[in-house]
């Protein structure tokens, strides 16, 4: 039995059988979760490696059974099995979604495969134009240099960055001369990079696309030919550019490279669209540990699952369990999703962490007992209407984010008092009106502590 699939049936015991919602079966199974992270996988066979990686890719190009042929092929050359992922340090702040492939190169890491980072520091010049609907601004090597120390700082909780290599892709591009360049590029057919469907929006748009844009694939392709990748790992957005890495590689007379392409997962507002720092639906890594707990608690329940998939060492074995005892009613939802916080909280800020801000949010949210709630931000001027204060608050971003938890019943104002709660819905019209008013109105003198919740964020009232 491989050490994997005795930390799969510890868990799956504790899934099968305990009670999940109390704390000391939730400590239990986060310890062996989290201890998964960080697992030897070196002793699964190759068909075992194979399908450990597939269960988490999106795509995986050429197919599962290739990818274990390629790791015999490895071990019988008694060379190392290359796994490549580039980076282009675009930015200093780094969010959940940036961790999704890191947990594809963790497992390829612990399985004794030799993982190779490629710093994009001329690529990154270029900017991947993936997804954008206009050109990437230039940076500067201070730049790269200063968003690459963030990048592997933040990113560190999810990937042992000591035991992988670094390369800078400029130490062969520079070298690469323009009759090298005129002879790949004769054999790629214009049609390759203009399959993509934000070219094709861009020209039909009479928007700018540069030959810059245009090569960015075929010049990110010479960085596997440099190091003779065995596979790519990258986002599903990546997934064309990854395949130009497979043409120039054949071009080139090399084995192309296999592809793992792994999703990207929904922003925490569940509209569909994906994590990002644009729009504000995003859990970035250096955030503390409640913030990262209640933002998870915070997603809508249709995206447990894919989170479990994309940021858990979760088995398919053990998410179906859970799905079986959540459909027989065994399992609230809501005590799922708050091992799932656990579970990503866990990642990065360890185990009692995320049982200190399980407990917080628990007080906070779930027993409805807000005194005890400590370092809770205050309402002090009430002349202010209630969306100037929920902005203040950095609670949301515009009176339209207001008036969208007011239509979900999400926007209240909390009186709480020795005999328990009372919770008053605010419309968006009455968000309009200051807060003062509001309370007059709503409240009328009632005794005990005033909140203000938004969604499920909380604020304190200083009413006197």
């Amino acid at each position: 039995m491989t050490r994997l699939s005795q930390s799969v049936d510890r868990a799956t015991a504790l899934l099968v059988g305990a009670d999940l919602a109390a704390d000391a079966t939730v400590r239990e199974l986060l310890e062996l979760t989290t201890q998964r992270r960080g697992l030897d996988l070196s002793d699964l066979s190759p068909i075992e490696q194979a399908t450990l990686i597939a269960e988490r890719s999106q795509e995986l190009q050429p197919s599962a059974d290739a990818l274990a042929q390629r790791v015999v092929a490895a071990e019988t050359k008694t060379r190392p099995f290359v796994a490549k992922f580039g980076i282009d340090p675009t930015g200093a702040e780094v969010h959940l979604g940036h961790a999704v492939p890191m947990l594809i190169l963790s497992r390829l890491q612990r399985m004794g495969h030799q993982v190779v980072f490629i710093v994009g520091d001329v690529t990154a010049k270029i900017g991947d134009p993936s997804g954008r609907s206009d050109e990437r601004p230039t940076l500067t090597d201070d730049d790269i240099t200063r968003n690459l120390s963030t990048y592997r700082q933040q990113v560190s909780p999810f990937f042992d960055f000591t035991r992988a290599q670094f390369r800078h892709n400029g130490d062969w591009l520079r070298e690469v001369t323009l009759p090298r360049l005129i002879e790949i590029t004769a054999q790629i057919p214009v049609s390759m990079p203009l399959q993509r469907e934000d070219f094709r929006k861009r020209l039909d748009a009479g928007q700018g696309l540069s030959l810059a844009e245009l090569l960015y694939s075929v010049v990110m392709a010479l960085d596997s030919v440099e190091i003779n990748t065995d596979l790519e790992v990258g986002g599903i957005d990546q997934f064309l550019n990854m395949q130009m890495c497979r043409k120039v590689m054949d071009v080139c007379g090399q084995i192309p490279e296999l592809v793992v392409a792994t999703p990207l997962i929904e922003g925490t507002d569940g509209t569909g669209t994906k994590m990002s720092k644009s729009r504000g639906n995003y859990v970035p890594l250096t955030a503390p540990a409640g913030e990262i707990f209640g933002k998870i608690m915070s997603v809508p329940d249709h995206l447990v699952e894919p989170y479990f998939r994309a940021l858990s060492e979760w088995r398919d074995t053990e998410l179906t369990v859970a799905g079986e005892r959540l459909a027989a009613g065994s399992l609230h939802p809501m005590d799922l999703k708050k091992i799932l916080a656990g579970e990503v909280t866990a990642a990065i800020h360890g185990v009692d962490a995320a049982m200190k801000a399980r407990e917080e949010f628990v007080a906070r949210f779930s027993k409805r007992t807000f005194g005890d709630v400590e370092n809770l931000p205050s309402v002090t001027d009430l002349s202010q209407t209630v969306n100037d204060i929920v902005k203040a608050l950095g609670f949301a971003k515009s009176n339209g984010d207001v008036r969208r938890v007011a239509e979900q019943n999400g926007l209240r104002i909390v009186v709480e008092s020795d005999t328990g709660q009372d919770q008053i819905t605010l419309t968006s019209e009455e968000a309009r009106e200051p807060l003062a008013a509001v309370l007059k109105d709503k409240v009328n003198g009632r005794s005990g502590a005033y909140y203000l919740k938004v969604g499920r964020k909380l604020a304190r009232i200083n009413s006197s």
